[in-house]
């Protein structure tokens, strides 16, 4: 091989390496199938990873932090942290925060608080690994109660999905960016029932669309639940009418001579 060969080898050798090296890592949510740059987890004194933890924890006394390597993890990727009550051998642990690296880059992506009874309080997460907060949940009585989205990446949402008994109830969705909602879907045991739409921007319905055949089954079903309701107080009304006359008939009837007493 002569020397020029030899030097447009090396060269393409170099320049091949240069395009594995310099290509962007990525990562795709598991949920939407969409790709994105992967993030590189920030670095502190002594090159220690900061995983951009959201649970209050550093440097108080009543907190306590432990980590684990979850499901297809080979290093520790969710935290939890425990409020400590009490002290000596009566003292208690309560969960308070967990917080969770999705994606397995490093970066604490979702965290969910609890209130001093354990229960879920609110969630944050970032579903696109974009390092924004994209997803608000908020639970009431440790039930799903409130879904924010931010669709549109602008770090406000603009979808509100609203829950009754953790089925979904309401939608309010901002289509035109404008920060407020301008389309309100209603919902009866999870299904669209109708849907508003505010035509003129003043954050009020100019115009509802009604799903009659939603409709039609959700009033059938209201009627057979009175039905239902009715026919079971009338059996249970002859069933006590009937123990009644039971009873009475098996009371001893008085003797003659006492029916003749004035």
């Amino acid at each position: 091989m002569t020397s020029r060969a030899v030097v447009w080898t090396l060269a393409g050798s170099f320049l091949a390496l240069g395009a594995c090296t310099s290509a962007p890592a990525t990562t795709t949510n598991a949920f939407t199938g969409e790709t994105t740059p992967k993030r590189a987890p920030l670095r502190g004194p002594a090159y220690k990873v900061d995983d951009r933890s959201m649970c209050d924890w550093k440097g108080r006394k009543d907190r306590e932090a432990s980590e684990i390597a979850g499901p297809g993890s080979l290093h520790p990727n969710v935290r939890r942290v425990f409020l400590l009550v009490g002290m000596g051998e009566s003292q208690k642990k309560i969960l308070v925060c967990r917080e969770i690296d999705t994606n397995y880059d490093g970066v604490k992506d979702v965290v969910r608080r609890y209130t001093d009874k354990g229960e879920p309080l609110h969630e944050e997460s970032d579903t696109n690994y974009d390092g924004r907060i994209d997803t608000w949940i908020t639970f009431s009585r440790g039930k799903l109660a409130e879904v924010e989205l931010d669709n549109d990446r602008d770090g406000k949402p603009d979808e509100w999905k609203t829950y009754s008994e953790g089925k979904l109830s309401r939608i309010k969705r901002d289509q035109n960016r404008d920060g407020k909602p301008d389309v309100w879907e209603v919902y009866r045991e999870g299904k669209l029932e109708r849907m508003g739409v505010d035509l003129d921007a003043d954050e009020r319905v100019d115009r509802w669309d009604h799903d009659t055949e939603a409709r039609r089954r959700a009033e059938e079903a209201e009627r057979k639940k009175e039905e239902e309701a009715k026919k079971r107080e009338e059996e249970k009304r002859a069933a006590e009418k009937a123990d009644a006359e039971k009873d009475g008939e098996g009371e001893p009837k008085p003797a003659a001579d006492e029916k003749k007493k004035p």
